[in-house]
């Protein structure tokens, strides 16, 4: 059942933004780890993330296709960042493109934990650049750590922060539109 809501709780703040953000953090902290008894926990830890739990939480919580969805998309970018991390072991890897697959998993997260399936274009306003921001911010972290991108430049953060802004004022209109036109019902 959508609804709108108006307040905002600090608990929406710890649990849409903070924990989420923390979260992602760690895992693009235990994926930088190169101490060698630790890669050994590494990649299944990641695997067990990205690969594993967040589609069956979708699948759990949602439904088949989105459980099915999710972990095509997250097994097909996981798969590009494990063939990038073998790049790594020859002189050649980019933690990049972990911070990209971390950061779509915090943008999706945060916009549906701080919108709170409500229909009320400022909250999904709100979520939704929120939620591009962290992504964002995310994104220019991890590039600082990759020897392709290394330290980014004023036009490099715009280039990370235009699209996912844009997303974040432009995606709420698209699913208000949605909405309105009852894609959201169950057809009886």
């Amino acid at each position: 059942m959508v609804h709108s809501q108006r307040g905002w709780k600090l608990s929406d703040i710890v649990y849409g933004i903070v924990v989420p953000s923390v979260v992602a953090l760690v895992i693009i902290g235990v994926a930088m780890v190169s101490n060698p008894s630790l890669i050994g926990v590494k990649y299944p830890l990641l695997e067990a993330i990205v690969v594993v739990g967040v589609p069956m939480l979708l699948g759990l919580i949602w439904n088949q296709w989105a459980g099915g969805a999710s972990g095509f998309l997250l097994g097909s970018l996981y798969a590009l960042y494990y063939s990038d991390q073998l790049y790594a072991f020859q002189g050649r890897g980019d933690i990049s493109l972990l911070g990209n697959l971390v950061s779509a998993m915090l943008i999706g997260y945060i916009a549906g934990a701080l919108n709170k399936r409500s229909d009320n274009y400022r909250r999904m306003l709100i979520a939704g650049v929120t939620a591009g921001s962290m992504g964002s911010l995310l994104v220019v972290l991890v590039g600082q750590f990759s020897p392709i991108l290394g330290e980014a430049s004023v036009g490099g953060v715009v280039l990370v922060f235009l699209p996912r802004i844009l997303a974040g004022v432009l995606v709420p209109l698209i699913a208000r539109a949605f909405l309105r036109h009852g894609a959201n019902r169950k057809k009886t």
